[in-house]
């Protein structure tokens, strides 16, 4: 049986710590039939783990969240034989109670983007996953339990509301999305985690809070070089704290993927469409979104 791959996406921060602590590392670059990826994937080992990490946002953090190929990337892990993928990624606290610095565990997302391509399955047919719970419960679970293990303030559970960007949200959206019921708001776990679960792969999404976003008034006395200073030293807070959760998780001897998982399963009873009426030269195409 071929050794397990563990997929890591996340930031630059992220992945510049990752590399620190990564053995025998090296870079693939994927094509796929959605394009290249963000970056060159770097692959390697992290104590007994075979890892392969992915910079959401390319080198030198050059694409906007709207820009990020996110077909091409969830494409390019599962053809590099990732079933599972840990993700992280900067968000606004919309709750008192998630302070800037915090790691919350994601367990639901409302999708609010329209221009990005949420799907694989453009021209090949009608297919229909099921995202009642859009992230893989069984390694939530997993990161859960980890996480009171270690010094690391984490949330256990918040919903992420996906925004479409680049621009941050009105004061009048951050309430809304408030009254939604949205614990965070950020602009990158969607689509990524709708293509995810269309690869049948399992998806789990460590968020990393920075601010308050702008329904919670910043102090007047500050200014904004003083304001964009702590964001950012929050996010490297949250970063550092993101790593220590994901080095704990890959020490443990949880299992990360499992062919009895739902997330695993789920283009069983997706494809709606007859299958004579698929183009060969699709289901060659997408064949490993199958395996």
């Amino acid at each position: 049986m071929p050794e397990e791959l563990i997929g890591i996406i996340g930031g630059t921060g992220l992945g510049d710590e990752l590399a620190r602590h990564m053995a025998d590392v090296q870079f693939e670059d994927v094509e796929t039939p959605f394009g290249k990826p963000s970056a060159s994937i770097m692959v390697g080992r992290m104590g007994q783990k075979k890892i392969a990490f992915l910079n959401r946002h390319g080198q030198g953090h050059k694409l906007s969240p709207g820009e990020v190929p996110f077909a091409a990337n969830i494409f390019a892990m599962k053809e590099l034989g990732v079933h599972t993928i840990i993700a992280s990624g900067a968000v606004g606290s919309l709750r008192e109670e998630i302070a800037p610095g915090d790691l919350v565990i994601v367990d639901q997302l409302i999708d609010k983007t329209f221009k990005r391509q949420n799907t694989f399955f453009s021209g090949y047919g009608a297919v229909h996953c099921e995202m009642g719970q859009p992230v893989c419960r069984r390694l939530t679970k997993v990161l859960v339990e980890t996480a009171k293990n270690i010094d690391v303030k984490t949330h256990p559970k918040g919903t992420y509301v996906c925004m479409e960007g680049p621009q941050f949200s009105t004061c009048a959206e951050s309430l809304m999305h408030q009254s939604w019921g949205g614990d965070l708001i950020g602009m990158t776990a969607m689509p990524e985690a709708k293509l995810a679960r269309e690869a049948q792969i399992c998806y789990v999404l460590i968020a990393l809070a920075s601010d308050y976003d702008c329904w919670r008034s910043h102090e007047e006395a500050k200014d904004k070089q003083t304001l964009l200073r702590e964001i950012i030293g929050n996010l490297q807070m949250a970063t550092e704290n993101c790593l220590k959760l994901i080095e704990a998780v890959l020490e443990s001897e949880s299992e990360f993927a499992s062919d009895d998982c739902y997330c695993r399963k789920s283009l069983e009873l997706a494809v709606w469409t007859d299958q004579s009426q698929i183009e060969e030269f699709d289901k060659e195409k997408l064949k490993v979104l199958f395996e």
